[in-house]
């Protein structure tokens, strides 16, 4: 197993809707290949089923409840895990939230909720994470980022924005830390059918939802959308020695979306989505 003895620290390992969100997958299959899984999100609720699925199969788990936009909850959980397990080998920062819009549209309040829930976790969970990677000398640092960083897909200024600060936070952090044992990358997600995102569709389009996912699908070169194992998979290597050589840079899991010259039929229907 390529995780055996290893501690993963999960960022928004939850989720909010049933299915397979991509904390909840990428915990499951981490779990699966050896790690044990330090599972955190804001919502014990929501941390139920990954535990669950965990369990289940025999795979060991514990889970935190934090604020993640919060100096004291971080430090909180990283000494909890450090308490339990006395090493943390992954960290995979995945919490994020999405509004659309652009300046004139978004509040003021939105824009920092989504800067903080974004980009701020991420620096705080490396903040107090580091010193016990660069103490092991070793660890691997997984950023969550998405193709609203480099693509417009529709008025998003502020997640855009944040994925964008995302990846270059990424690169930064990994050239300084890359003589010290830890690389750090990061994932990019085009359109994925997670219970969040098909959740919300549901609720928008009603009896148009199929109609809806079919024109999603159909802009993807590979013709469908992407699903939490896709982003798992990807983590899992990334995260794994057979990546050991790759830091400072993304792996692209978009089906062929951002390469392509499709455009995006869907963009009107989902304002405010």
């Amino acid at each position: 197993m390529r995780f055996k003895d290893k501690v993963a620290f999960i960022c928004g390992a939850g989720a909010s809707s049933p299915g397979w969100s991509n904390g909840k997958a990428v915990s499951v299959l981490l779990a699966r290949e050896g790690a044990k899984i330090f599972a955190l999100d804001s919502s014990a609720e929501n941390l139920a089923p990954t535990v669950e699925a965990i369990q289940s199969e025999g795979g060991t788990c514990v889970t935190h409840t934090a604020d993640v936009t919060q100096q004291s909850d971080i430090k909180a959980a990283v000494d909890a895990c450090m308490k339990k397990w006395g090493r943390i080998d992954i960290l995979f920062n995945n919490v994020g939230l999405q509004s659309l819009g652009g300046p004139e549209e978004l509040e003021e309040e939105v824009w920092d909720r989504l800067m903080n829930a974004n980009v701020k976790s991420m620096f705080l969970t490396c903040k107090h994470v580091l010193p016990v990677m660069t103490a092991q000398k070793s660890g691997v640092i997984i950023n969550n980022s998405s193709m609203a960083a480099i693509s417009f897909l529709y008025p998003s200024i502020a997640y855009s924005s944040s994925k964008g600060a995302v990846d270059a936070f990424t690169k930064n952090l990994a050239v300084q830390y890359a003589g010290k044992g830890v690389r750090v990358v990061s994932v990019r997600p085009g359109l994925m059918a997670t219970p969040r995102i098909t959740a919300r569709m549901k609720t928008k389009f009603g009896d148009g939802y199929e109609e809806a996912l079919d024109a999603r699908n159909k802009v993807v070169p590979m013709g469908r959308m992407g699903e939490a194992w896709d982003v798992a998979k990807a983590v899992a290597f990334l995260a794994s020695d057979d990546a050991s050589y790759i830091t400072a840079t993304e792996i692209v899991v978009d089906g062929g979306l951002s390469a392509s010259s499709l455009g995006h039929p869907w963009a009107d229907q989902e304002k405010n989505l």
